[in-house]
């Protein structure tokens, strides 16, 4: 993989998602198997004048930490960790798995445990980023993980993601540019709407955005990319919702989820497989059961589910909505341990209404 589109990719990442710059304290993170990205990525960096440190990890230590870590243990938050996340300026995680599934079997009220130890870290990092004090992206290495779970090869899955990166593009900082630009024109369609009101097979369900932002995603906190997203008014989703893709959170699956909504509240929860572990995420604190983000896929180059919800979310046509924590920059005040992004295919007979207005169909907005 060592090749010009690697190279590529990192410059990317580092002149459009995080914009580096000379001064900037940068965190890298990913497994050792991104060994080849992180090192790229690190010399751009330094070719700019960041100072840029690593946490190279070694897969099978979480299971290790959840596994045998008594309570103290799990409530323990470092000093280290709080003081890394008030003081970076920058912060780029790979996601580079040797092993998408060895958390199935660790006991979910364990990563519960830990999950609310760290709310005070997760809010500082929104806090920060909200005032564009913390720039942060994730991105994808290829694995042979990773590709398994996608059912493809490894060279078929290095493919996928170069070409959603568009690195082949002639200039692919202007491709990324472009889709912020094309973009826009749904943003400012959002963002006049206060009610927006989704159908689609067994899903009937209404969620209020009055006065609330919606943010264009074209690069810079995932990559690739391809959103628009907001955070709804946190008592207003009523009615219900089939997720038409398995749920990923915290190294587990879910399948089949449905969630059905009160004032904002999810009160029933279902899945065919793994409704023990949704039920303890969405029992974590109160913040869980509500939605905290509503989003929009833009990225009609994601037409295939890889059971990996970078890419998973950004599929042209389907929506995602995120029970827990919502972005503050959006005007949501929905604070959670939880953020879990769950997608709804509308490619098939989706409708979405703005205002009772019919602005989506089929998993295209209408005249724009």
């Amino acid at each position: 993989m060592i090749d010009k589109r690697l190279e590529k990719f990192a410059n990317i990442l580092v002149h459009h998602s995080l914009s580096l710059k000379k001064n900037d304290l940068f965190v890298l993170s990913g497994s050792h198997l991104a060994a080849p990205l992180i090192k790229e990525v690190y010399t751009q960096a330094v070719e700019v004048g960041a100072h840029p440190f690593t946490h190279i990890g070694i897969d099978g230590l979480a299971e290790i930490y959840y596994r045998y870590s008594s309570e103290n243990q799990l409530k323990y938050v470092s000093p280290l960790s709080k003081f890394e996340i008030e003081h970076i300026d920058a912060s780029l995680s790979i996601i580079s798995p040797e092993n998408t599934r060895n958390m199935t079997n660790i006991d979910p009220k364990k990563q519960v445990i830990s999950s609310v130890a760290h709310q005070q870290i997760h809010k500082i990092f929104l806090d920060r980023a909200a005032k564009k004090q913390l720039r942060w992206c994730v991105t994808q290495y290829p694995t042979q993980a990773s590709a398994q779970d996608a059912e493809m090869s490894l060279t078929e899955y290095e493919e996928f993601i170069f070409d959603s990166a568009h690195v082949d593009a002639k200039d692919p900082i202007k491709y990324w540019r472009t889709v912020h630009n094309e973009q826009e024109k749904i943003r400012k369609l959002l963002n006049m709407k206060k009610k927006i009101h989704v159908l689609a097979k067994d899903t009937d369900l209404t969620v209020s955005v009055a006065g609330r932002k919606w943010i264009n995603c074209s690069g810079k906190e995932n990559f690739p990319d391809g959103e628009v997203f907001t955070g709804p008014v946190e008592n207003s989703a009523e009615g219900h919702i089939s997720y038409s893709f398995p749920g990923s959170h915290g190294g587990r699956e879910v399948n089949d989820i449905q969630l059905m909504f009160k004032k904002g509240v999810v009160v029933k929860a279902t899945a065919s497989k793994g409704e023990k572990f949704l039920h303890s995420m969405l029992d974590m604190d109160p913040g869980a059961r509500r939605i905290g983000e509503f989003a929009f896929g833009t990225n009609y180059g994601v037409k295939k589910y890889t059971k990996n919800t970078l890419f998973d979310e950004k599929i042209g046509g389907t929506i995602h909505l995120a029970v827990g924590s919502g972005y503050p920059e959006t005007g949501s005040k929905n604070k959670s341990s939880l953020h879990w992004d769950m997608m709804c295919d509308l490619r098939k007979n989706g409708e979405v209404y703005a205002d009772n207005e019919l602005i989506y169909k089929n998993g295209r907005f209408l005249n724009i």
